[in-house]
């Protein structure tokens, strides 16, 4: 309720607008219990920023797992994102640039390996690549549902045309490091005399 309350602060004022003893008016529970949870004004964005992170997270796993394809997968984990930023960004956006939570990272960060390596397995088989390239594909594709939601935030533009241009990317590089990789970076074997 407390991290809920100063979530919709956040949204609606800023960062600049958290203070212990308005959220305990607010919430309607007294300031030292607000302090019994979170030690400090730090702690509670800090606890808040990553419960946003973890709720972003679950919901790109829950895209993942449905999907079928490789389209189907870009594209329902970047509208997962997308959906997410579009309805909460704002939040993370404020957070996020908060000097005194600097050290949390930001959302592409958390849970990243954990989330790298399930759909590097996933590229790795569908594309018929080894791990160690599927790896760094991965991992640097992760900034551009960021960059998207990014932009989204910050221009008129609808959700599912920067959805496209986004899967687009995402696949667009996915094929040209396989065709890459299989043709021009691929090893080749010298004929032994």
């Amino acid at each position: 309720m407390i991290l809920d309350h100063a979530a919709t602060v956040i949204a609606e004022e800023g960062v600049s607008a958290i203070n212990m003893e308005r959220l305990g008016r607010e919430v309607g529970v007294s300031k030292s219990l607000i302090y019994a949870y979170y030690p400090s004004q730090q702690a509670l964005l800090k606890a808040l920023l990553m419960r946003e992170y973890k709720h972003l997270r679950g919901l790109q796993s829950e895209a993942a797992a449905s999907a079928e394809t490789l389209e189907q997968l870009v594209r329902r984990v970047t509208n997962a994102y997308l959906s997410y930023i579009e309805k909460r960004g704002l939040i993370l956006d404020r957070l996020a640039a908060e000097p005194q939570l600097a050290d949390a990272g930001d959302p592409t960060e958390y849970s990243r390996a954990s989330a790298v390596n399930y759909l590097a397995e996933m590229i790795a088989d569908a594309l018929e690549i080894e791990r160690e390239l599927a790896v760094p594909v991965i991992d640097i594709s992760f900034g551009l549902p960021a960059a998207a939601g990014h932009y989204l935030t910050r221009h008129d533009i609808s959700r599912q045309t920067i959805e496209d241009i986004t899967v687009t990317m995402i696949l667009g590089s996915i094929a040209a490091i396989k065709d890459r990789y299989a043709t021009s970076l691929k090893r080749i074997k010298h004929p032994v005399n």
